[in-house]
């Protein structure tokens, strides 16, 4: 992410920075973006201590509702695909607003407005309704990226920006590792049984959870021949709101 055009984080004013916290780092994708846009110290926090040891640099083990961190004690502090994962977000931004003298900012994607195009026709209806399916299943606002706003005005920020940033997966020939083992995954429907309890979870019968799989597997043995001949290409597409707010 952020390889071909970082223009939608610029009203992070990381210039102007020289204290910025990355909550919820996972393995510090986004504190690597950030230390190369900014001057400052850069500090990666997240509650996985595996997680953790992978981020060079400054880190913090903590939790992203009760941050260890002191009142104002930071110029800038944002997260990237964390809002959308908790069950309380605003209660999270409220903790972002206290510890951050000046901005708070989220990179947060819109799930349920994922679009895939594939060279395989049968590719992304299915893909689309597992989706739903998975959705349905899951306790947090996934689609919670395009209404940031509203969530930094609920926790007492004026919102400065929205800016929208479509992240773009493609796989196409020479295939990866990654794109081969995914491809196999379909076939087997083993990627699909790993969520079925989560689907299973929402509003899916067993039924239609069965005839989506057998569907899936017939797709990914259709992929897998694509492959085979050099002639499989995907595309999809992620749309991710980037959201600044002022204290």
């Amino acid at each position: 992410m952020w390889a071909d055009s970082r223009e939608a984080l610029s009203d992070l004013a990381l210039a102007e920075s020289d204290r910025v916290l990355d909550v919820g780092c996972g393995t510090g994708e986004l504190t690597r973006v950030l230390r190369e846009e900014s001057d400052g110290d850069v500090v990666a926090l997240d509650a996985d201590a595996g997680l953790l040891a992978s981020v060079p640099g400054p880190t913090v083990r903590g939790d992203a509702t009760r941050l260890p961190v002191a009142d104002d004690s930071f110029d800038l502090v944002v997260c990237q695909a964390l809002l959308i994962n908790l069950p309380d977000p605003v209660a999270a931004v409220r903790e972002f607003k206290r510890v951050a003298s000046d901005r708070v900012a989220a990179v947060e994607p819109n799930n349920g407005a994922v679009t895939v195009q594939s060279t395989v026709d049968s590719e992304p209806q299915p893909a689309r309704r597992a989706r739903q399916f998975f959705l349905d299943g899951v306790d947090t606002d996934v689609e919670l990226g395009a209404d940031a706003a509203d969530v930094f005005e609920a926790a007492g920020l004026d919102v400065v920006s929205t800016r929208r940033y479509d992240q773009e997966l493609c796989v196409e020939p020479p295939y990866g590792e990654r794109a081969v083992r995914a491809a196999r995954r379909k076939a087997t429907g083993e990627g699909l049984a790993t969520d079925r309890e989560t689907i299973l979870d929402g509003e899916t019968t067993p039924e239609e959870y069965d005839a989506l799989r057998e569907q899936w597997r017939e797709m990914g043995r259709t992929v897998v021949d694509q492959m085979g001949t050099g002639d499989y290409e995907r595309r999809e597409t992620v749309p991710f709101f980037v959201t600044v707010g002022r204290v």
